[in-house]
């Protein structure tokens, strides 16, 4: 049940639709549901979304909103990022109250990872 004001929905740029269930489904265990050439939805733990059929990216740089996750091991899921066809655009940097990277999907769109470990 969704909570009163609380942020319920996200979505994401994409134009492969597979690429991005494969990268996302074996990074962060996302599960997917196919709603055609335009849209697939995903459930995410603690979060629903999908992605819309764009060539655009989302990107700090074009001024969208930085979607970051948790991790306990930062280096472990940077490590499944990359093996799984993310791209690493910053890598691993210290901030005050923990440590993050920000990464490419297979996409572009921009996405972090932070941990206070």
């Amino acid at each position: 049940m969704a909570q009163d004001k609380s942020i319920n929905y996200v979505e994401f740029p994409g134009n492969d639709f597979d690429a991005l269930e494969r990268f996302y489904s074996q990074t962060f265990g996302w599960t997917f549901t196919d709603y055609g050439p335009e849209y697939r939805a995903f459930t995410d733990k603690s979060l629903e979304g999908g992605f819309y059929q764009s060539d655009k990216r989302s990107s700090t740089d074009n001024g969208a909103a930085l979607i970051t996750f948790y991790a306990t091991d930062l280096e472990g899921t940077r490590d499944l990022v990359v093996a799984n066809k993310g791209r690493i655009s910053t890598d691993i940097f210290s901030f005050p109250g923990g440590r993050r990277f920000h990464f490419l999907d297979p996409h572009g769109n921009e996405l972090a990872v932070w941990s206070d470990q």
